[in-house]
């Protein structure tokens, strides 16, 4: 069984910076996407970025410029460098991956964003 770790989250001030890691418990085969989403209080949890093992990428238009997606395929890991944080970033981030049919899901880390 795979297990997805994420760390990173926690409480920052409107415009700071926060990196979200998410590490897989061992390697995954044939790997389509590695990705995080979100959920905020009372809304549907939202993509936020994904990136492919060959780099491609798709960023949500609410966080591009702001937000960078990594991976290292390597060591089977995805980052989210956030910068320039804002009150509407506060949700739960959960790292997604996917493989043919199958699909992985972190536990979740909690974002923090005071105005």
């Amino acid at each position: 069984q795979v297990q997805l770790v994420e760390s990173g989250g926690g409480l920052v001030q409107t415009g700071e910076s926060l990196r979200l890691d998410c590490t897989a418990s061992r390697s995954i085969l044939g790997l389509n996407t590695m990705g995080w989403y979100r959920q905020a209080p009372g809304k549907q949890r939202e993509l936020v970025a994904i990136i492919t093992p060959t780099g491609s990428t798709n960023v949500a238009d609410s966080v591009k410029g702001r937000f960078t997606i990594s991976s290292d395929n390597a060591s089977g890991s995805v980052h989210l460098q956030m910068n320039s944080l804002k009150p509407e970033d506060t949700a739960v981030y959960y790292c997604r991956f996917t493989s043919g049919l199958s699909m992985y899901w972190g536990q979740g880390t909690q974002v923090t964003v005071s105005s």
